[in-house]
């Protein structure tokens, strides 16, 4: 019995030894996690502070981490200066559009990729695939020159008419790619119960999987919100511009009033924080599934 007891202490003393490691372990992983969100979350923090802030405070030195005053007056930008709700009005007639017709496309063109089978799939999928390899910039102007030729310019269809064909290439890949997660006897039921492609799609795949769907939307969502580039390039007018482009016009016109710039800059990505609070937890579920096949 001592015998045994002896044998027993080293493995005890390893088991020990061991969950102490691991609880170690979590406690550094914590604290760096703790460290990094802190950084991610601090620039936030400043550009909150410095919107509730007086012009003079903010260039103190050292400068104070909490302000002084909290003047929330701040939030109140006069229309002149920076029209919260006329550029909120425009960038929802770009945004919604683009998200509602963008996810619906991309459902159909990675259902088409993933469950039919026709001539040239392989390739039009490797070309649609290598088309995000593609920079911005290279197919900037010869679109510019063809929606300027069909009239377009200064108007919201440049931006919103792209996201009809497919919702764009990664979006795509991302709904194919989810698709393959489901198995094709579900089809073949379905096919058996006398549904066409349609009713299989809408009844059978859609359901399973609605967090890739949602991620698309998302996606589509944060890419149309902040699209300076474009919305730049095709907007011209003062009363069509956007939450991207108004916020530039503020910041170039009102180069004194920081903390005006500060508060309308809060007040421009609020929105997207808001839906992606929302959806983050589809969003993270539908990245980390994304790729997987049974």
């Amino acid at each position: 019995m001592q015998e045994n007891t002896r044998k027993g202490a080293p493995r005890v003393q390893y088991i020990k030894n061991k969950r102490r490691g691991a609880a170690a372990a979590n406690v550094i992983a914590f604290i760096v996690i703790l460290f990094l969100a802190a950084g991610a979350v601090f620039p936030l923090w400043w550009m909150l502070r410095s919107a509730l802030m007086a012009n003079t405070d903010i260039f103190l030195a050292p400068p104070p981490f909490f302000p002084k005053d909290w003047l929330w007056t701040n939030f109140i930008l006069e229309p002149r200066t920076f029209d919260f709700w006329l550029y909120l009005g425009n960038t929802l007639t770009i945004v919604v559009p683009c998200v509602v017709f963008g996810t619906i496309t991309a459902v159909f063109c990675g259902y088409a990729f993933a469950r039919l089978r026709f001539r040239g799939k392989q390739f039009l999928f490797a070309l649609c695939v290598g088309s995000m390899l593609l920079p911005t910039m290279v197919t900037l102007i010869p679109l510019y020159i063809v929606w300027s030729r069909l009239g377009l310019v200064d108007t919201y269809w440049p931006l919103i008419l792209p996201y009809l064909c497919g919702g764009g290439a990664f979006n795509i890949f991302l709904v194919r790619q989810f698709m393959l997660t489901i198995p094709k006897e579900l089809d073949e039921v379905a096919s058996i119960d006398g549904a066409g492609y349609f009713r299989t799609l809408v009844s059978i795949l859609v359901p399973n999987i609605l967090p890739a769907i949602i991620v698309v939307a998302l996606l589509i969502f944060i890419t149309t919100w902040n699209d300076l580039l474009q919305q730049t390039i095709y907007i011209n007018s003062p009363h069509k511009l956007t939450m991207a482009t108004g916020l530039t016009q503020f910041m170039g016109s009102y180069k004194n009033d920081y903390s005006g710039m500060f508060a309308a800059t809060c007040l421009s990505f609020l929105p997207g924080v808001i839906v992606y609070l929302i959806g983050q937890r589809y969003f993270v579920e539908g990245i980390v599934m994304t790729g997987m096949k049974n």
